[in-house]
């Protein structure tokens, strides 16, 4: 009996379920680390985050820095500013997809320096075919984490996006947040990586032209 026991536990680590949920406080244990989420607060760690939110169509849509006019949410890992930081996006144009990038712009810190410079798309070793549909009025959640150079993106508790950043991601270091482009957000849930501290910033919300 407790051989069986052990064997149900050790398949739930396996499988990422276990799950300990009050407010906004989560537990996620994997076969490989232990990392747990906390409310979002200043100072925490940006390795990883997890929004939990329901997103409708925006009756304003406003043009990048690109011009191209783009509805996405997405996560915000090691900002240390405006001009280096990984986004972690869920693109609804010009279809349906998940999209990581990192921007790093050494010695530049405001979008008004950096502009649309420093981009890199980040190829996937594994990404989900089709994501659920965003904009139904249901509540969906984001999760991503980066260990190592490894980083892993979670939609609706499926792994939706797997593959390794590229090496002047190391260099990052910076909190987590949150980043949205003509939607309407309303957030249930933002909890971000507490297991390290490194980064005594100030939250805030910034409303800015985005690039």
């Amino acid at each position: 009996r407790r051989l069986s026991q052990l064997r149900r536990a050790v398949a739930a680590l396996g499988d990422l379920d276990r799950r300990v949920d009050q407010q906004l406080a989560v537990v996620f244990v994997g076969p490989s680390q232990r990392r747990k989420f906390g409310a979002a607060r200043s100072g925490d760690g940006g390795d990883a985050a997890q929004i939990q939110l329901i997103a409708r169509d925006s009756k304003v849509q406003r043009a990048l820095a690109s011009g191209q006019v783009r509805r996405q949410v997405g996560l915000k890992l090691r900002a240390a500013d405006a001009c280096n930081l990984v986004y972690v996006m869920w693109r609804l144009d010009p279809k349906p997809m998940l999209e990581i990038s990192t921007k790093i712009n050494p010695g530049l810190r405001n979008t008004s320096e950096c502009g649309t410079a420093g981009y890199t798309k980040v190829k996937p070793g594994y990404h989900l075919p089709a994501l659920p549909a965003l904009l139904d009025g249901n509540k969906h959640v984001l999760r991503a984490e980066i260990t190592g150079d490894l980083l892993i993106a979670w939609v609706d508790d499926r792994v939706a996006w797997r593959g390794s950043l590229p090496a002047e991601a190391a260099t990052l270091a910076g909190p987590a947040g949150v980043r949205s482009d003509n939607l309407e957000i309303e957030v249930l849930g933002l909890a971000v990586d507490a297991t390290k501290v490194d980064h005594a910033l100030s939250a805030s919300c910034v409303d800015q032209h985005s690039d």
